[in-house]
């Protein structure tokens, strides 16, 4: 079975009717894969860095500071040596999307179907799934459970679950939430903090590339900016 843990980087960017700036109009979506076996032991390594740093609250891409940077650098630079953990984010121009056309007007159901592009790729045959999904509030109760039934009729995975979890109890939902926000940042040319850029170029020198759209074949650190029209 594996596991996949996820979170999103700037929600509101499809949600909001306001007109954007360039620094706020891609939203990121991504998660973490991982395979069940290894879980407890991912989980022990990042409960060990960050005791190690002092770190008692959960870590996430806005706490990134020049206090923490070499903690947030040891958390990257495990990720990257790590084959049984992999990445994948969608980047969405909202302002490319026809919410009335697509959507039925619906932000929260463009939000679940752009969810679930992200994980339908990475859906293989004849392996168990049990998604996680950053909790939040929304207005129509059975989104995770038709996200579930579509995952599950569109691919042939078995989709055991799809779960709303806080981020403060997962640190792989921190993970995710880390590398969804340097991502986000680069997209959306927001980043204005030495220390997240130091953690940008960290991740751009081991992928030996810049953060950008990647072929769909990469398996490690995959980033698809879905194409709207």
């Amino acid at each position: 079975m594996f596991e996949i843990y996820c979170d999103e980087s700037r929600p509101e960017a499809i949600y909001s009717r306001k007109v954007k700036s360039n620094h706020e109009k891609y939203m990121v979506i991504g998660g973490i894969w991982i395979d069940k076996e290894e879980r407890k032991k991912v989980k022990n390594k990042l409960e060990f860095l960050k005791k190690k740093n002092k770190i008692s609250a959960e870590f996430k891409w806005t706490k990134v500071s020049p206090s923490k940077i070499d903690f947030y650098k040891e958390v990257v630079e495990y990720f990257f040596s790590n084959p049984k953990i992999r990445f994948r984010c969608i980047v969405v121009d909202s302002e490319k999307i026809d919410m009335e056309l697509f959507h039925e007007s619906d932000s929260e159901l463009g939000f679940y179907k752009f969810y679930y592009q992200l994980l339908i790729k990475w859906i293989d045959g004849n392996t168990s799934y049990r998604i996680y999904l950053d909790d939040k509030a929304n207005k129509q109760n059975s989104r995770l459970s038709d996200l579930q039934y579509f995952l599950s009729k569109s691919s042939f995975g078995d989709i055991d679950s799809v779960l709303a979890l806080p981020s403060s109890d997962s640190v792989f939902i921190q993970l995710a939430d880390l590398l969804i926000g340097a991502v986000s940042s680069v997209f959306n040319q927001s980043i204005t903090s030495p220390a997240k850029k130091e953690i940008v170029r960290l991740i751009e020198n081991i992928i030996d590339n810049k953060i950008e759209p990647t072929t769909s074949s990469e398996k490690k650190f995959n980033i698809f900016k879905i194409i709207l029209r």
